[in-house]
């Protein structure tokens, strides 16, 4: 129905209408990333000693402490680029890149029921997790301020992307010795804990393997497990970021065994996250996907073409990538972090330091005891030392949780003989901090 030309109209009828109420007014500032902290304290090392040498054990970038994308990769994208041209493609990215993801990549078998239209393209990880995070809170129990589920000590991201478009943010049981990891108990209690804060659901689980900070492995058993225990305890979708699962010695997460062990009603409440950003070095390119439910595509699809509509070029490098053999195009990033990670399990093991170790690009260390022979308060404080007075940038865990307030994140995304010698001048700072 048309209105006269002096009276206001809606967009949508005032039923659909967006709920009235004052909760950004009562919502937290959210805290710029305190990451960036960490190299204006290895500049005062970098002031006060100008020869003398530095190691950045604190950046999750293979594209700046390893070669990043290769060269070729980067040549045959931008001639993809120019024989695609400049204009608009879809919010889903371009039907190119869906179906390099779907043959080339994750070489998807049909039989698993999903194909190309199961594939979203994204400008980068956290543009795919806010996408995800939208789609689980209005597909899910349609709440907005219902909870995203992460692990006790979270990428510090975590904590905050999820609030950012309207939910919450709970961090599940876990216990120290056990690397924190994810329970099936502990997803139980985290349904029942938010059903306290005025009647509160879960609207999605998030499996990270390989963790970042912590490095912690899942292997796709235990993944299956924690899913299948969301879904009884009624979590509408489990999103599992596996952004670092193919910086491994072994074997990266096989998406047609997982689905091949799935229910069909399982697969439409499993969203999957990957990309180019770590395993590639490709984190200024800025290149992600999902590969979810076509329902839940639809709902990002749509809502892209109104936001974030990926950009062809990052296509072009990852369908560049994948159409040239993935594991001979990472080769440069994840040849030489898996030395780095043989190196460091050597060197943590011999000096008696408890440490996680699992896959990906970080290692997680206690450093609680010379935090505590320092009187510190937590290894925010150390990490100031290490920096500015060592020339050692690592990752206060503390930035992460208070959970890992004990704890450093030690980045071994970098050669070998690079990690060896950061390792070297860990020990010789710790030493010197604890007499």
């Amino acid at each position: 129905m048309m209105l006269p030309d002096d009276v206001p109209d809606l967009v949508v009828v005032p039923e659909e209408l967006a709920p009235a109420n004052d909760g950004p007014a009562h919502m937290r500032g959210i805290p710029g990333s305190r990451m960036f902290e960490i190299r204006d304290a290895l500049a005062v090392y970098r002031r006060d000693n100008p020869h003398s040498a530095m190691y950045d054990a604190s950046q999750g970038d293979g594209g700046a402490s390893l070669p990043g994308v290769p060269a070729e990769v980067l040549s045959q994208a931008f001639q993809l680029q120019m024989e695609h041209g400049t204009g608009y493609d879809k919010p889903f990215g371009t039907e190119m890149f869906r179906q390099s993801v779907v043959e080339d990549y994750w070489q998807l078998d049909a039989s698993t029921g999903w194909g190309p239209a199961n594939v979203i393209a994204c400008q980068g990880g956290r543009d795919a997790l806010e996408k995800a995070y939208e789609a689980a809170l209005h597909l899910g129990h349609g709440h907005n301020g219902d909870f995203v589920v992460v692990s006790r000590v979270p990428w510090i991201s975590y904590n905050w992307g999820p609030y950012a478009v309207g939910a919450n943010v709970m961090l599940a049981p876990g216990s120290e010795d056990a690397a924190w990891a994810l329970t099936p108990g502990g997803i139980e209690a985290c349904v029942a804990g938010a059903s306290a804060f005025d009647g509160r659901k879960v609207a999605v689980l998030v499996i990270t393997s390989p963790d970042n900070p912590t490095g912690r492995t899942l292997s796709e058993s235990r993944q299956l497990e924690l899913a299948r225990a969301a879904f009884r305890a009624g979590i509408p979708f489990v999103l599992f970021d596996w952004i670092y699962h193919r910086v491994t010695d072994g074997k990266p997460h096989d998406l047609n065994a997982f689905l091949d062990a799935m229910e069909p009603a399982e697969r439409e409440r499993c969203i999957f996250l990957d990309g180019i950003t770590k395993s590639l070095g490709g984190s200024n390119i800025r290149n992600a996907h999902l590969v979810a439910s076509e329902r839940v595509v639809r709902f990002i699809q749509s809502r892209a073409s109104h936001g974030v509509i990926p950009s062809f070029f990052s296509q072009a490098v990852a369908i560049a990538a994948y159409r040239m053999g993935f594991d001979r195009a990472a080769r440069g990033i994840v040849e030489p972090t898996n030395a780095s990670r043989q190196v460091l399990g050597t060197f943590l093991s011999h000096k008696g330091l408890r440490h996680i170790l699992g896959k990906g690009y970080y290692a997680f260390i206690d450093v609680g005891e010379w935090i505590d022979r320092a009187r510190l308060k937590d290894s925010a404080a150390l990490g100031a030392i290490l920096a500015e007075r060592h020339g050692l940038a690592v990752v206060p865990g503390v930035y992460f949780s208070a959970y890992g307030k004990a704890w450093i994140r030690f980045s071994y995304a970098l050669p070998p003989e690079e990690t060896e010698a950061a390792a070297e001048r860990l020990w010789t700072a710790l030493e010197e901090i604890g007499r």
